[in-house]
């Protein structure tokens, strides 16, 4: 029994060191936590940040989602329209009731939406050296489901980078680290604090109106270097005017999407992909209240959302 108890334990050892040395290490919030960086928000974030408000104006972060919606393959949209009466057009019941219901066949990451922390891993082991076994089904994941982000009320920060360089658009490719984003903050005269989201200003959502083509190919982005700095800060997500979020071509040939490997995997930090910024950077609204209560599909790995900024 003795020597059984040892084999299982020099298994067990052997399965954590093989999941760590694939670079998903154990949640800082605890090795049964499954919200990740949100767990930085607290009742005094949402007081304070709701004093930035002091003009009322909103900002819709979304743009559209449609049939036309520029799409990471093989996404789509399809949208069908449901008579609520006999199907004949025949007015119902002595008041006449008459109606329409919709059937919406999709995928969840389309538009602007939220990744949850189920959506990239790293070796098949996902937030908090969560094995894929473990929470991944066919009907919904068990863990990580985006129902389960509570409300994200918080400071947010938008960081122009097209400006700080000079740029309408910044190119593809175009890598945002460390030195870019103090940059910018400091250009702009903001901090980046722990329980933030910041937002990146790109340029880069105008390409999606006039060449959807191109806006999926590539565009510029965080760098994984600048992923590790926001995350060191305590952001609680990462959004940017773009579909993916990082550069793309990216930064080390052969890899693919290691931002969001090391955003989500490593460090629990959601991604806000597709948020329109341009009238925030128009307006120069640097730092904001930042409103998010995603929709709850249950065992979903993304959600299609739209955050409100009001400053």
């Amino acid at each position: 029994m003795k020597r059984l108890s040892v084999v299982l334990g020099l298994c067990a050892a052997i399965h954590s060191i093989s999941a760590i040395a694939e670079g998903v290490p154990i949640s800082k919030f605890g090795p049964d936590d499954t919200l990740g960086a949100v767990n930085h928000l607290t009742p005094a974030g949402v007081l304070a940040a709701v004093k930035l408000v002091t003009t009322g104006k909103t900002y819709a972060l979304a743009v559209e989602s449609g049939p036309d919606s520029p799409a990471y393959p093989p996404r789509s949209y399809d949208m069908t329209i449901l008579q609520l009466d006999d199907g004949a057009g025949v007015p119902v019941g002595t008041n006449k009731l008459t109606g329409n219901d919709d059937l919406l066949r999709t995928y969840m990451g389309i538009g602007s939406q939220i990744d949850g922390l189920g959506h990239v891993g790293v070796g098949h082991h996902y937030y908090n050296n969560t094995p894929a076994k473990d929470f991944v089904s066919v009907t919904g994941l068990t863990k990580f489901s985006t129902s389960d982000i509570p409300p994200i009320v918080t400071r947010g920060v938008l960081l122009d980078i097209a400006r700080l360089k000079g740029e309408k658009v910044l190119p593809e490719g175009t890598a945002i680290n460390q030195a870019e984003i103090d940059a910018a903050a400091k250009a702009q005269g903001v901090s980046i604090n722990k329980g933030d989201v910041v937002l990146l200003h790109t340029g880069w959502m105008s390409i999606s109106e006039s060449d959807g083509a191109r806006f999926i190919k590539g565009e510029p982005g965080l760098g994984v270097g600048g992923a590790k700095y926001l995350a060191g800060l305590g952001v609680v997500a990462v959004g940017a005017d773009t579909f993916g979020v990082e550069a793309i071509p990216f930064e080390t040939e052969g890899q693919f999407f290691p931002v969001h490997q090391e955003l989500l995997a490593r460090n629990g930090v959601y991604l806000l992909e597709n948020m329109d910024t341009r009238a925030l950077a128009a307006d120069e609204a640097w730092e904001f209240l930042f409103v998010l209560g995603q929709p709850r599909f249950v065992g979903s790995v993304q959600a299609i959302i739209n955050p409100i900024a009001i400053r």
